[in-house]
Order: structure tokens, then sequence, then C-alpha cells
């Protein structure tokens, strides 16, 4: 079977979680409380995020590689601490009539105004 296929017979295999969504399971995890480390949600969040955040360094690192200038100067890879609380702040300042957006999108803002280059 063709991965076109495969799409197809997936819903939403392809869409990319909006801020909106992630907000929504975020605040209904937060309600379960200690209940919410065995919900799959926790793992779906966690997921979102961490592709977010191996595309943005992908793509600084593909900058550095080309001798272009980064979009931001985060410090190596590993040492970019951010807590749950802190990102999901900041997702909660976009305007709801913004939040249509992708997390990629809005984690790449967060790390942008986070790490600006000197």
């Amino acid at each position: 079977m063709g991965a076109l296929a495969l799409l197809v017979m997936l819903p939403g295999a392809a869409q990319a979680m909006t801020v909106d969504e992630f907000l929504a399971k975020a605040a209904a995890l937060k309600a379960k409380g200690m209940g919410a480390m065995m919900s799959s949600d926790l793992g779906l969040l966690r997921g979102e995020v961490k592709a977010a955040g191996d595309s943005y360094r992908a793509e600084i690192d593909s900058a550095a590689a080309a001798g272009a200038k980064p979009r931001s100067c985060p410090p190596p890879k590993g040492q970019a601490k951010i807590d749950s609380n802190t990102l999901i702040s900041s997702f909660q300042t976009i305007p709801a009539g913004k939040r249509g957006m992708s997390v990629k999108t809005a984690f790449y803002s967060f790390m942008d105004k986070r790490y600006p280059c000197p």
C-alpha cells in the first residue's frame, strides 16, 4: 500500500496540532493531576514539542553549516532547558484568534524571542 493511501486511511495523520488543541489537551491533563501520567495525551504533547524542537534545531544547524545567519542563537543542543509551564504560558499569550497556528510555528516564534542572536 502506498504512503498516500495510508495517509488517506489515517484521518489527521498529516495534520499538525494547533496551539488551541495543544492548550486544550494540556489543560485537560492538568485537571487530571497525577492521573495525567497514564494518559496517552501526555506522550502526544511531548512528541509534538519534541518534533518542533528537533525541526527547529535542524534548521539552526543547517543555517550554520551553510554559513548563513541563523534565525536565533539558542544554546548548544541539550542545554536549552525549557519546562512545560514556560512553554504553555508562552502559548497562552497567543491571541485566541491566532491559536489555529501549528505548535511548530508557535514553538519557532517562542525560540526566536527567547534566544535572539546578539
